[in-house]
């Protein structure tokens, strides 16, 4: 009989520490393979294969495209891809950030629901913001267990908080319980798959660098009056149980909570440029009033005058707004 063989783990801030707790807490000859998605930079090379395999008795590495699968190994999401599991062998994909992170948590586990279901362990860690509710919905619904890092003994709790306001996982526990958690889920039969939705095994699709139609959009979801923040294309809103999401047709896809903090920054973004031209405006203004005095224009001067300490008062007035949007977007982050 099948057991459950497949261990997906993310995490976002705080999570190496995490992950080297757990790590350190498998038994020799673990029999799964562990899978792991944890927030990397794609500019910045990353050690963290050796951090965990020092940290614990099963060997780690940087998954490999069209690597095989081996039970009792760790494999790391490498910086910039998305690690997507197909049965037996693992892939990584280029497609379009998802929660504005790549590699990000949700294509992990939701390509792991969509090919191993039942025999799959979805564990979501430590972290900000909200990636992992997607993937652990899609993983519950195709027969996967579920286990949540309970949010009181998290460094950062808003990533395990996210997942448990939007799913009932099997599981939610502290990290110190995780280990023997794990130890003995994957030694029991595998739960009854259930098929992966057609959208789920599309979305894998996509992160693995594959494109999206307006149809496939149109037939999952609903067209939104958003427009993506990072192409400023169109969004469609998809309902996943309790979880909004939306995803643009270039396939750049935000948690409706992620959407939000994303329109707070490209506003942020916007009214930094505004307040940009509103400052050189002034100043041009404070030029020409130099030059009417040196030609004897005095009545020019006062025009050019009374311009600039409009436009430096506008300017101010932009300012204050963008000093405020800082103070909330450092907030959502804390």
């Amino acid at each position: 009989m099948a057991g459950r063989d497949i261990v997906a783990i993310g995490a976002s801030a705080g999570g190496v520490e995490a992950l080297r707790f757990l790590v350190k807490g498998f038994r020799d000859r673990f029999p799964a393979s562990v899978l792991i998605t944890v927030h990397l930079p794609s500019h910045h090379r990353s050690s963290l294969d050796e951090v965990l395999a020092g940290a614990g008795p099963l060997p780690c590495t940087f998954a490999k495209d069209r690597e095989r699968l081996e039970r009792g190994h760790i494999y790391v999401a490498p910086p910039g891809l998305h690690l997507l599991v197909d049965g037996k062998t693992l892939s990584l994909g280029n497609g379009p950030r998802e929660n504005n992170a790549r590699p990000a948590i949700d294509p992990m586990l939701r390509s792991a629901a969509a090919s191993c279901g039942g025999r799959t362990i979805g564990v979501v860690l430590t972290g900000m913001l909200g990636d992992g509710a997607s993937g652990l919905w899609a993983l519950a619904e195709s027969g996967g267990t579920t286990i949540v890092h309970d949010p009181g003994d998290a460094e950062f709790p808003e990533m395990p908080q996210s997942a448990l306001n939007r799913l009932r996982p099997h599981h939610v526990v502290q990290l110190s319980r995780i280990p023997a958690l794990l130890d003995e889920l994957v030694r029991q039969p595998a739960g009854k798959t259930r098929p992966a939705p057609d959208y789920t095994r599309l979305e894998v699709e996509v992160a693995g660098g594959g494109g999206i139609g307006m149809k496939d959009l149109d037939r999952n979801g609903k067209r939104s009056v958003l427009s993506c923040p990072d192409c400023g294309g169109a969004m469609w809103e998809h309902t996943e149980g309790e979880l909004v999401r939306y995803r643009c047709h270039v396939g750049h896809a935000h948690e409706a909570g992620l959407m939000s903090l994303a329109i707070d920054e490209t506003l942020r973004r916007a009214l930094a440029s505004a307040m940009r031209v509103l400052d050189e405006r002034a100043a041009l203004v404070a030029r020409l009033r130099e030059q009417a005095i040196r030609n004897g224009r005095n009545s020019l001067a006062e025009l050019w005058d009374a311009r600039a300490r409009e436009y430096q008062q506008e300017a101010n007035v932009i300012r204050d707004r963008v000093t405020c949007l800082d103070r909330m977007l450092d907030q959502s982050r804390a």
